[in-house]
């Protein structure tokens, strides 16, 4: 059973209603600043944070007196322009005192359907993440339109999941569960403690969001949950509206765990296993046995490079004899592979111009 004091990479999604408080659009300062004793604590353990955050649009709508209910998508860009300013603020301001360094991502859909700009995500994640920094993820609500959006920070928060290889992810809420039927309705309507898999029985039993400062309701949140258990990550669904929500859950509140149906490397190994190839690399024997110990593929070690493909696509690794030693995410094009074949990383930027990446091959986007 999973526990959030064992997590070793979380992500924590925080709702709207849980920030900024419905009436006068305002922060709740108090609840933010309880959240980032929480944090402090996670990170004390050694686990890794990512805080996945909605609430731009609902601070900037109140700091420009918009209307009540829906609002028109220029409008909602606006407030997303002007509540992004202070939400960032907002967060550095409360994890401050505790020698935390945030950042600031903004993402959109298009930046996990395109490889490309999936693989620089995960290497930006991965250097703010090395470094301590808790980065603050909200999608870029200024200049995302219909169709390259989430459309809510639950399903948001399983992609940032599954791109950082988090193996646990906290929906925090306002609702402390999945149950068989609304409990605001169905006073006979029971929670689930644990989900070991989603049903087309469970997913029937899923509503939709009651208030106008979420967009997520119970069918975003298992849509979230088939995303990040199928990657590796157990998820948790719990309220939030109380102060240290994350100390809470570890106090055993009342929630509902999905369970993860594998760990995040594996499932990302099967997912690279499982592309077709565009292009081949042929190594050297040192590097064949460097990738043999869990190494990365070096330009060095390489000795040929076929094939017309582009940055993040997947390419064969061969070793001298032709023989296939696995497959990878190359972070070059083909033509800027060959260009750095057989040379030092140090050598890359005089080769191409622009400082990239040592490694061809990353290990973590490699199965042998």
């Amino acid at each position: 059973m999973a526990t959030v004091s064992t997590a070793k990479r979380l992500v924590i999604k925080i709702g709207s209603a849980l920030l900024v408080d419905r009436e006068t659009g305002m922060l709740k300062t108090d609840w933010l600043v309880a959240l980032a004793k929480d944090v402090a604590a996670a990170k004390a353990r050694g686990t890794d944070v990512i805080l996945v955050s909605s609430g731009s649009i609902a601070l900037g709508r109140g700091v420009l007196k918009l209307k009540k209910g829906a609002l028109a998508l220029e409008q909602s860009q606006a407030a997303a322009a002007v509540g992004q300013i202070r939400l960032a603020r907002a967060y550095e301001e409360a994890l401050q005192p505790h020698g935390i360094t945030t950042a600031q991502v903004l993402v959109t859909l298009e930046d996990s359907t395109n490889r490309r700009r999936y693989l620089n995500s995960r290497a930006t994640f991965e250097q703010l993440l090395s470094l301590g920094v808790v980065p603050i993820v909200n999608e870029n609500d200024t200049v995302a339109t219909d169709e390259i959006r989430y459309g809510d920070n639950d399903r948001l928060a399983a992609q940032v999941a599954v791109t950082v290889g988090a193996d646990q992810l906290v929906l925090l809420s306002d609702v402390d569960g999945l149950y068989t039927a609304n409990p605001a309705t169905d006073p006979d309507a029971t929670r689930f403690d644990v989900v070991e898999r989603i049903t087309p029985e469970i997913e029937v039993m899923a509503g939709d969001a009651v208030s106008e400062t979420s967009k997520g309701g119970m069918k975003t949140k298992l849509l979230a949950a088939k995303t990040a258990v199928g990657a590796g990550c157990a998820l948790v669904i719990a309220e939030g509206f109380g102060l240290r929500p994350i100390q809470a859950l570890i106090d055993g509140a009342p929630c509902t765990w999905f369970l993860a149906e594998t760990d995040p490397q594996a499932a990302r190994k099967r997912w690279i296993a499982a592309m077709k190839p565009k292009g081949e690399v042929t190594v050297d024997a040192g590097a064949a046995s460097a990738l043999s110990r869990g190494k990365s593929l070096l330009p060095a070690g390489v000795t040929g490079v076929r094939g017309d493909f582009g940055r993040g696509d997947p390419v064969a690794i061969l070793g001298q004899g032709g023989e296939t030693l696995g497959k990878g995410l190359s972070r070059y094009t083909g033509a800027e592979a060959q260009a750095i074949s057989g040379r030092q990383s140090a050598d890359i930027e005089a080769i191409l111009g622009y400082s990239g990446r040592a490694a061809l091959i990353h290990r973590d986007d490699m199965v042998l």
